[in-house]
């Protein structure tokens, strides 16, 4: 599979009835991302048999507690269990001045390095690229600077059509026609044209993750068609007034910003203490988007052709 988020957290501000604060899994072709950190993400990483010594980065949204609370915990089992590969923490700026004022007060020396990037959240910033994708941040609208992540795979490299492979052709030859190359001779005459031996190649995939925040048009043409968009739903329309007046978004807001953007799918999540049953946050942004799921601990959502 080369694209599978896990929900690890579904809470907003609180655990409650059974629901952690807010924390994500995300595996693409196998590199491996945590999101947010909420209390207890530890425990949920165990729970669902994650094994988290492969995560080597990490992206905090904003820094009120419920995001980012479980990651000096996570930090120091990643030490006791003799970690070495460096770790990059990635988040608005003063993150990297709470982690070290407990490692200084609890005179702690981790066994590896971790690397802080911090990011301006009013800019829409790549802070991850590699040959396969890329990670770039999404202004969001909330009371302190808060930032959502756009996961992002590059066209991937065509496929040989195993039927047409033939005796005497070289593995560089495959290399060059993966990479949409014909291959010819030194006199310019063609060996091989790439069309009659690859396929096209398998669909990319994007994941869109939307913190806390307001409605926020301005990030409805970066959302665009993305595949699955994670986004809160910390209120249904009944407290409206209470959403705009804590910069949070319904269940009916995160539906017309999936509408807006054209998305494939839509997860709700960030969920208010208020509402033990889900199913009444669902069904209203279902009227407006359906196909809408929630993202609930345990939930694994597999982005696949």
């Amino acid at each position: 599979m080369s694209f599978k988020l896990t929900i690890l957290g579904s809470s907003g501000a609180l655990p409650a009835h059974g629901r952690f604060p807010t924390s994500q899994y995300l595996c693409v072709q196998n590199r491996h991302f945590l999101i947010d950190s909420g209390e207890g993400v530890q425990i949920q990483l165990g729970r669902y048999q994650i094994p988290f010594h492969k995560i080597n980065h990490i992206f905090i949204s904003h820094l009120h507690g419920d995001h980012y609370l479980g990651l000096m915990g996570l930090l120091f089992s990643m030490h006791l269990q003799k970690r070495s590969n460096e770790l990059h923490i990635y988040s608005t700026p003063g993150l990297d001045e709470i982690i070290t004022i407990q490692l200084k007060h609890s005179q702690s020396v981790l066994n590896y390095a971790i690397h802080f990037h911090s990011f301006h959240s009013e800019e829409q910033t790549i802070l991850f690229e590699d040959e396969v994708m890329t990670v770039e941040t999404i202004p969001l609208r909330h009371r302190i600077p808060c930032s959502g992540f756009l996961f992002k795979e590059k066209i991937k490299t065509r496929r040989m059509d195993k039927t047409k492979l033939q005796d005497g052709m070289l593995l560089q030859h495959i290399a060059s026609l993966k990479m949409g190359n014909d291959i010819k001779d030194e006199a310019g005459n063609m060996i091989y044209r790439n069309e009659d031996y690859t396929l096209a190649p398998r669909p990319s995939f994007s994941y869109a993750y939307c913190s806390d925040t307001a409605y926020n048009e301005k990030a409805i043409e970066q959302l665009r068609g993305v595949d699955l968009l994670y986004h809160e739903a910390t209120f249904m329309e009944s407290e409206k007034e209470k959403a705009l007046e804590t910069f949070h978004s319904t269940a009916a807001d995160a539906a017309r910003m999936a509408s807006a953007a054209g998305v494939k799918k839509l997860a709700l999540g960030h969920f208010s203490a208020r509402y033990k049953d889900l199913d009444p946050l669902l069904e209203e942004a279902r009227a407006i988007f359906a196909d809408t799921a929630l993202a609930i601990e345990g939930e694994t959502f597999e982005l696949e052709a």
